[in-house]
């Protein structure tokens, strides 16, 4: 699966839209002890971290909403509605909300202890109604349509793009509906709220439910001894002996590529691909209710599917523009990816194996059969891949291409020991604060993403607010004598992460709600995935990879074999993308009343695209945060849609040379520094020259 980033700005609507209240500055006005409500005397306005109590939260959010309700009347006493009266005051409206809830949703992520959990459950119905206060009101929404319709064509730039996407907003979240419709729309958007935070705690309480426990080291024969020392770690951690293994991603990868013991792994992958199905965290009838308040939601806005609601605002606009992009691709990986599997089966049997080639078998044999073919595998990597020669290495990337500079921030506040922060400079005009979070926790969600405790605008003063951007991942951890060593998909996974990052650090933007990343769900991995190119080049490889022991620079026949791999298993890789994509899609098109099975009809959509044995007792649409609970929505596609467009893109810089700083620097003016302010075709076109072609991905991955 392609890297996971679940959460790239908070969402205050319960749908996928993107929050129109946005922090602007501190406020002016305190109250007494609660640091979510007074002004933060600390660097660059920071949130300081050490101050915050849970206790704090609840009564923050009730003061927030309250001045953001007061705020929202304020609007409303303009006797004529302008742009700068109501369009720009609603994108500055909320400021405390925006505020508290950025720190809140965002730790709630990576620290989700069940105190967190339990007001959680009170703050979420308490912003959803607030959310649908402002989008339900007859009056503002009146004001907002009059600018709407009186000034939209004498605007232009960002400006324009401010006032098209609020008004979009109040369409999308039910201002045109009638009183009765508009209660029903609240009622599903309420229920939709609470679903959608039980899907992701029901996930993160099924991930922590299971761990194995391994005495005797024989069982765990073919374990790199690095690995070994991890699990060693974990258990000496819990206070037992032997191996503990979790259902953390680095751990679960451990026992699939390297355990030689075929039932271990088996165990491990139905434990890992089952979460949350059954049981007392099971997700399935969760999953139903969201879909039937999607679907409901949908309907009453005259959409005939969650879908065509979500994609209306995307670069693919509609299903049948995303069917086409699957299919295509689909039609090109499916030959492929069943002569790959043809070949990795037969090196399996070649191997020992007996029977067929199960899915808890692919890392194992593959592993082995990328070493074969190009004699290099991941333990061989992982030692020039020490973590802090990898930030080292991605700083210097960044500082190459668009002249940025990173300093440790060692008096800004963290939330957490295992977090560091950086001050950012571009040409020594600071841009922004940059949070590192690295190592997997118990109360950290699985995956890795990009957010922001604040977006990046412009105040009332004209002041250029920079904003405070978070980097979330779940990588190796260090072990007993041993640094944290990434494996190359963990570098890859940094540098898609830091390329989101990049999006919030260069954004130029006079409006937080459309800076950044704030942009369509199928442009905004653009960046992210274009960031990925420079994990097989040479300039940027040679810069950083040292082997941690010896100092050798990494050979480089290694580079040339990295860059013959990224064909390796294209097909297979595709389809697995392609697979959750048209999940995604079954689920948002479908009549929720016909999806009662979760699993068969997850079955139904994998079974066409399978190249190896279906496994009928898996479901991993139970633990599918992406769509369930982490804003993808209709929007999984996305990854593939902003692949074909990050392929095309990087043919520039191949041609122009990878660290380029013209190119880069065009890259920034065109795209990295517009957010979502400009339509998202548009900037590609002023980029690339013409519309994106889909033959630059094909060729890359050998598809064609």
């Amino acid at each position: 699966m392609k890297k996971i980033i679940p959460t790239l700005f908070l969402i205050l609507t319960i749908m996928t839209t993107q929050a129109q209240i946005k922090l602007q500055t501190a406020p002016p006005y305190g109250v007494a002890k609660n640091p979510l409500l007074e002004k933060w005397d600390t660097p660059y306005q920071t949130p300081p971290f050490k101050s915050i109590k849970p206790e704090h939260y609840l009564p923050a959010f009730k003061e927030a909403i309250q001045k953001g309700k007061e705020d929202i009347n304020s609007i409303k006493q303009n006797k004529v509605a302008t742009f700068q009266n109501t369009i720009v005051a609603l994108d500055r409206a909320g400021e405390l909300v925006t505020r508290a809830s950025g720190i809140f949703f965002n730790l709630l992520e990576c620290d989700a202890t069940p105190e967190m959990q339990d007001i959680a459950t009170k703050v979420q119905p308490m912003l959803t109604e607030y959310s649908n206060n402002i989008y339900l009101d007859t009056a503002l929404f009146q004001r907002v349509k009059y600018v709407y319709e009186h000034e939209y064509k004498k605007l232009e730039g960002a400006d324009q793009m401010l006032l098209k996407k609020t008004y979009e907003a109040f369409l999308d979240n039910g201002a045109n509906l009638n009183d009765k419709e508009k209660k029903l729309f609240n009622d599903f958007s309420m229920d939709l709220s609470n679903l959608t935070l039980l899907f992701g705690q029901n996930a993160l309480a099924a991930t922590n439910s299971y761990q194995m426990h391994i005495k005797d080291k024989k069982e765990l024969a073919g374990l790199p001894d690095n690995e070994l020392a991890i699990a060693a770690q974990r258990a000496k951690d819990k206070g037992v002996a032997g191996y503990l293994f979790d259902l953390s991603h680095p751990s679960v990868n451990a026992i699939l590529t390297y355990a030689d013991n075929r039932e271990l792994r088996k165990e491990m992958y139905m434990h890992s691909c089952n979460k949350a199905f059954g049981g007392d965290y099971d997700n399935c009838s969760v999953i139903r209710k969201i879909l039937t308040c999607r679907e409901k939601l949908a309907l009453l806005l005259g959409y005939p599917n969650y879908a065509e609601y979500a994609l209306h605002n995307r670069m693919a606009k509609d299903s049948k523009q995303v069917y086409n992009l699957l299919d295509q691709l689909r039609d090109a990986a499916l030959p492929v990816a069943n002569r790959e599997m043809e070949s990795l089966s037969n090196f399996a049997h070649g191997n020992g194996l007996k029977g067929d080639l199960q899915r808890w078998d692919f890392a194992y044999y593959s592993e082995k059969q990328k070493n074969e073919l190009y004699d290099l595998n991941t333990e061989t990597l992982k030692p020039y891949f020490p973590l802090e020669s990898v930030i080292k290495g991605v700083f210097e990337l960044a500082s190459t291409l668009y002249d940025l500079r990173f300093e440790p921030a060692l008096d800004v506040d963290v939330y957490h020991p295992d977090v560091t922060a950086y001050y950012v400079y571009r040409s020594d005009q600071f841009m922004a604060v940059l949070y590192l979070d690295f190592h997997p926790r118990a109360t950290k969600r699985s995956g890795a993403w990009m957010t922001n405790f604040r977006e990046q605008y412009q105040n009332a003063d004209g002041e250029n607010v920079r904003p405070l951007v978070s980097l979330v991942m779940n990588f190796t951890p260090a072990s007993d004598g041993q640094p944290s060593l990434l494996s190359f998909s963990e570098v890859t996974t940094f540098l898609h992460e830091f390329g989101h990052a990049l999006n919030g650090i260069l954004s130029e933007v006079p409006y937080a709600s459309i800076s950044g990343t704030n942009s369509p769900r199928d442009f905004v991995e653009l960046p992210s995935q274009l960031n990925e190119n420079w994990a097989t080049e040479p300039e940027f490889l040679q810069t950083f990879a040292y082997h941690y022991k010896t100092g050798e620079p990494i050979p480089e026949e290694y580079i040339e074999r990295l860059k013959k791999m990224r064909q390796y298993l294209a097909g297979y890789s595709c389809l697995r993308q392609l697979s959750f994509g048209y999940l995604d899609m079954m689920y948002h098109t479908t009549p929720a009343p016909e999806i009662k099975d979760i699993q068969a009809k997850e079955l139904s959509v994998f079974k066409p695209l399978d190249v190896m044995p279906t496994v009928s007792q898996a479901c991993m649409s139970t633990s599918f945060s992406h769509i369930f609970a982490g804003g993808y929505a209709a929007g999984y596609y996305g990854y593939k849609w902003a692949e074909m467009l990050e392929a095309d893109a990087f043919s520039v810089f191949q041609e122009n040379g990878v660290m380029d700083r013209e190119t880069a620097n065009r890259y920034v003016e065109t795209i990295l520094s517009k957010g979502g302010s400009e339509d998202a075709m548009e900037m590609f076109v002023r980029f690339r020259g013409r519309k994106p072609d889909v033959k630059a991905l094909l060729l890359r991955d050998g598809l064609k």
